[in-house]
């Protein structure tokens, strides 16, 4: 399976600013994909845009050679967002947060080091870290096919995070998901990812 986006062109500010132009990239089921480029370059809205999030000006994202838009259900593009606060839904339990993914496995909460009681509290009662655990196990749910990770892991500890992308890398495997991460940490890149991709070289502008 492949993910693909086909000549996309993104403007911001009313269409006066041009950020992405005529870009077009892949990634296949089997890759960790790194995304790379100085602030301002349209890393995060790239990924809204494979994710759904955003609608470009022009151009298509496909999956497996249909068109993102006709997956009416569960999308199989999944992302993880830098600001897990302003991810989810403060007045639900985190529990309930955890169904609005595909039938998220308990090995998955499990892996992620969830721990039982954390699933009772609402988020503000659960630090940055242990909220954007349940961030990630929620974008993987049973459907997911491929997961964006942009800049996931900024906030944690080092010890947080490699606990996180050892799981991370761990599970895309053993599933086939394919996974693109956004980062600035060099180190972090070089251990993750399969192949990279520099946005400020590759049709994206400033």
């Amino acid at each position: 399976m492949r993910l693909e986006a086909i000549d996309i062109l993104f403007r911001y500010d009313n269409g006066n600013r041009q950020i992405i132009n005529n870009l077009s990239m892949h990634m296949d089921k089997d890759e960790r994909l790194g995304i790379t480029a100085p602030s301002g370059f349209g890393k995060t809205t790239l990924c809204k845009i494979l994710a759904g999030y955003e609608k470009p000006d022009s151009g298509a994202v496909l999956l497996d050679g249909k068109r993102l838009s006709t997956y009416k259900r569960y999308c199989p593009v999944q992302m993880v967002w830098q600001h897990p606060e302003l991810s989810v839904n403060p007045r639900l339990r985190l529990k309930e947060t955890l169904k609005e993914g595909d039938r998220v496995e308990k090995h998955v909460i499990e892996g992620l080091g969830i721990e039982p009681d954390w699933l009772e509290r609402y988020p503000s009662e659960v630090s940055g870290g242990e909220l954007q655990r349940f961030c990630i196990a929620r974008a993987l749910g049973q459907g997911t096919q491929f997961l964006l990770a942009d800049e996931i892991s900024t906030m944690l500890d080092l010890i947080t995070q490699s606990q996180i992308w050892n799981f991370l890398m761990e599970e895309t495997t053993r599933r086939g998901i394919g996974l693109m991460m956004v980062s600035h940490s060099e180190g972090l890149l070089k251990r993750v990812c399969t192949r990279r991709i520099n946005l400020d070289q590759l049709g994206v502008k400033q």
